[in-house]
């Protein structure tokens, strides 16, 4: 294996370790279990992520990454605004039904504790959310909508509208308390939000 390689498996293992710790511990997780649990040293952690926190933000964009690739998919550059808001509300709320719905709202709620009690990480980890949700502002700008083209400043009016929304409905739907909210009614109300724009 190069070093490279060594490298890589040792992030890997220790973005996986870092999930399952946090997950279970939030703001208690310890750096040496995580550093355990992947088969490295705390020493990895640091040369790798400069610090808890950092692998903490780490495991956040290894997690949203993903997410945000698929939607880019899911989004065509052909749709208008409306038609690519409503396919994005759409795909949010299947993602309340998929396997790890649940999981991924215990992992929000964590990582909200988590800098309620460290403004560093408070700081780092709202960075790191603004960076991944750049890319979903890139990909409704630009995007016809009226009689004109959607700019970046709309767009990103837009997805700071669309992410309280989202997660407020996708924890209601998780714990049972929006029976409701369908597709249908996800839809509608990203397609209320885009009169704003």
């Amino acid at each position: 294996m190069t070093r490279a390689e060594a490298k890589e498996r040792n992030r890997r293992a220790l973005l996986d370790a870092a999930l399952q710790v946090v997950s279970r511990d939030g703001h208690r997780a310890r750096l040496d279990e995580i550093a355990e649990l992947a088969g490295v040293t705390t020493g990895a952690v640091y040369s790798l992520f400069g610090s808890k926190n950092g692998l903490v933000v780490a495991v956040v964009a290894d997690h949203l990454g993903p997410h945000y690739a698929e939607l880019e998919q899911t989004l065509p550059r052909e749709l208008d605004l409306p038609a690519a808001v409503e396919s994005f509300a759409r795909h949010y709320r299947r993602s309340c039904d998929a396997p790890g719905a649940t999981a991924a709202l215990s992992l929000q709620v964590t990582l909200l504790d988590m800098a309620v009690h460290d403004a560093d990480l408070r700081i780092r980890l709202a960075e790191s959310i603004r960076a991944q949700e750049d890319r979903l502002v890139g990909l409704f700008a630009g995007r016809a909508h009226g009689a004109g083209t959607v700019t970046a400043d709309q767009a990103q009016r837009l997805v700071g509208a669309l992410r309280p929304l989202f997660v407020g409905l996708t924890q209601g739907v998780v714990l049972g308390l929006a029976d409701t909210a369908d597709e249908q009614f996800f839809a509608d109300a990203a397609r209320a939000l885009v009169q704003l724009v």
